[in-house]
């Protein structure tokens, strides 16, 4: 079984998902625009055609799903994403660090990232497209909080 989350924006699912390949060393496998859905489906309107219907970013072995999302479709899509985050997690800090600072340029931080009680690198952050991130640093076995 593989659980995949699914992302919805409102007209920046390409430019989301084409940043977070970039950032995360992944690949953009489908990204499929409504103008694209085959003859007889439901009409979308022809301002919606270049929206993506669905995306799909590769990273290694997990996977990222995107849409794009109107009002009239998700009536909630315009407010702020919450009661989830996509959570990162490498046992490489340096990796770590450099996945938060690129992935909250434009955004906000909500914990800058630093050293905690469980962790040699944590940090969370909401993108520039509304998503909400965590960012964790497995710790090495002999590891031990202020010792690096």
């Amino acid at each position: 079984m593989k659980i995949v989350t699914s992302l919805s924006f409102r007209g920046q699912c390409r430019e989301a998902f084409e940043f977070y390949a970039r950032v995360l060393g992944g690949k953009l496998t489908v990204a499929v625009p409504y103008g694209e859905m085959p003859a007889g489906d439901t009409p979308v309107d022809e301002r919606y055609k270049d929206w993506l219907m669905h995306a799909w970013l590769d990273v290694g072995d997990q996977s990222l799903m995107g849409a794009d999302m109107d009002e009239q479709w998700a009536p909630d899509i315009a407010k702020p994403k919450n009661g989830f985050d996509v959570t990162l997690h490498t046992d490489n800090l340096d990796d770590a660090r450099r996945w938060f600072d690129q992935l909250s340029e434009g955004g906000t931080v909500v914990m800058p990232f630093a050293e905690t009680f469980w962790s040699p690198g944590f940090g969370s952050l909401v993108d520039r497209f509304g998503v909400p991130w965590m960012v964790n640093t497995n710790p090495s076995p002999d590891w031990k909080p202020g010792h690096g």
